[in-house]
């Protein structure tokens, strides 16, 4: 990725279960779609958080840790501890059933499944091996020294969670509130057992994750860092001092909304941060580039600049303030997630000042360009930059997991801007004497996929569904419904070489790939 022009797919890792996956998209999936991606030219997969979310939550922007992977995608046919599918009770077995056919991700099936499994497993695990010194065990023990920097507050958060009936960490005892040392001495003495299942599951996971990294076939995996995490966190509990508790970080409006977001998690407390030395971004820098070979960072503006709902009731407002803070501040912290080794692009999109963009190029971090929003906003009737003339320092896309689909748009669209669209250039060049029409078909789909492919943008990540041309989305901002963030590809992704569409798909992406020298 930091070398010449590539091509890749944003696939949340939820979305593609394999025939043996328990109803959602696992760890040991990795490896069959990375083999899809590099049979179609695509050196490159963007991933959505897969950091550990509530068990209410299914937004994998609403994680209770920024560092741990969330048990939920744990591959249990890699677990040697577990006693197979026929070991389950009848009952789970009709769950297991059910939330494999089911056409989406049922979370609450899925986790209650994994959760029964993994407890067994770590049963069999602590009797077979942890009282024993077998090589397994001196392997997790190995794992818990590596990852003790971040590791040993989760885990005791996660037991005390559990000891709590899920209760958020404001309403504990008093003493395991604030943290007071003997508090949490007892709580590690009296919890041990869950701790080590907290610890098992994050070994499991970590040790899934670098197989899955080292069987990629050179396809780069992008992983994504939130802007923030949950306010009952194990990272907010742990560093309290670093967030204001009494206001909730949000954005102002934009073209997701015209009120505004407000999100529901505490802002940062900039001052404390930076008298720490920003620890904590590098820790969660240093996680990530451990996970990914690059990440996108989320909200980028709000790094610069963070938009804060006071819980009062006051009006919000931005914090740092002044404009020369907000720079410093951004390039600081772009500064640090750079430093990590990882490949850094950011999402810079809604109302962004152009300070921002322009930290960002003299730092050498691309912004996203989506093609529908590309436009010359000042000249009349506002016509739509040609995609050949982004800049190489950026990453061209057709629409991200929170805009409808490209299929969606463009039959929403006005005339005038699909006609604008028509005009573009490289649009003519490629659909030679062919009319794009109105309604969506495969010529238009096709069109405006190499159009993007061609781009100037080094890199280029195109959602699956406008891959194929569905019209199912990821995500709709400001809507909690049960329909978001469970969308799962039709077709198990170890078979996807077996299905007619996908390999007339993978034959296109990897002849444009290859034409506009991304291969």
């Amino acid at each position: 990725m930091r070398d010449g022009r590539t091509a890749g797919l944003l696939l949340p890792l939820f979305s593609c279960p394999g025939s043996a996956s328990w109803g959602i998209g696992e760890i040991g999936d990795v490896a069959a779609l990375a083999a899809w991606l590099a049979d179609a030219g695509q050196r490159a997969l963007q991933l959505l958080p897969i950091n550990e979310m509530a068990s209410h939550q299914q937004s994998p922007y609403s994680a209770i840790s920024a560092m741990a992977i969330d048990p939920i995608y744990i591959s249990l046919a890699a677990v040697p501890e577990f006693a197979g599918e026929a070991s389950l009770p009848a009952e789970d077995l009709d769950l297991l059933a059910s939330v494999r056919e089911s056409p989406s991700v049922d979370y609450a099936g899925v986790r209650r499944l994994k959760h029964g499994a993994l407890r067994a497993a770590c049963a069999r695990f602590v009797d077979v091996e942890l009282r024993r010194d077998t090589a397994r065990s001196r392997a997790f023990e190995a794992f818990l020294a590596g990852q003790a920097w971040w590791l040993d507050d989760y885990a005791l958060f996660r037991a005390l969670h559990t000891h709590h009936s899920g209760q958020a960490w404001t309403t504990w005892p008093e003493p395991l509130q604030r943290r007071d040392g003997r508090a949490l001495a007892d709580a590690r003495r009296d919890l041990a057992g869950e701790i080590v299942f907290r610890q098992y599951l994050q070994w499991l996971a970590h040790d899934q994750w670098q197989r899955a990294r080292a069987s990629a076939r050179g396809v780069a995996l992008i992983g994504d860092l939130p802007f923030m995490v949950d306010g009952d966190s194990a990272d907010v509990w742990a560093r309290q001092d670093q967030f204001c508790l009494d206001a909730s970080v949000g954005a102002p409006p934009d073209a997701f909304s015209a009120t505004g977001q407000d999100w529901g998690m505490p802002v940062y407390r900039w001052d404390v941060i930076a008298r720490d030395g920003f620890g904590w971004l590098r820790d969660r820098a240093r996680r990530a580039a451990d996970l990914f070979d690059a990440f996108r960072v989320d909200h980028v503006v709000g790094f610069f600049r963070t938009y804060g709902w006071p819980l009062d009731g006051s009006e919000p407002s931005f914090t740092p303030a002044d404009e020369g803070e907000q720079r410093a501040l951004g390039e600081q912290v772009l500064s640090v997630f750079r430093e990590s080794g990882a490949h850094v692009i950011a999402e810079d999109l809604g109302i962004i000042p152009d300070f921002v963009r322009e930290s960002m190029t003299r730092l050498g971090v691309p912004g996203f360009r989506v093609m529908r929003w590309e436009r010359d906003w000042h000249a009349e009737r506002h016509p739509f930059r040609d995609p050949s003339d982004y800049p190489a320092l950026s990453v061209a896309v057709s629409g991200t997991h929170d805009t409808e689909t490209m299929a969606v748009w463009w039959e929403r669209a006005p005339d005038e801007e699909r006609q604008l669209v028509r005009g573009i250039p490289t649009v003519g060049r490629f659909a030679g004497g062919t009319a794009l029409t109105d309604r969506f078909s495969p010529a238009v789909r096709d069109v405006l996929l190499e159009t993007l492919i061609a781009s100037g943008s080094d890199l280029t990540l195109l959602p699956v569904q406008d891959v194929f041309g569905w019209r199912d989305r990821i995500n709709e901002p400001g809507e909690v419904n049960a329909g978001n963030w469970t969308f799962k590809l039709p077709w198990p992704v170890d078979r996807l070489s077996d299905v007619t569409e996908a390999r007339e798909r993978r034959d296109c992406l990897r002849a444009w790939s290859s034409k506009h020298g991304r291969i």
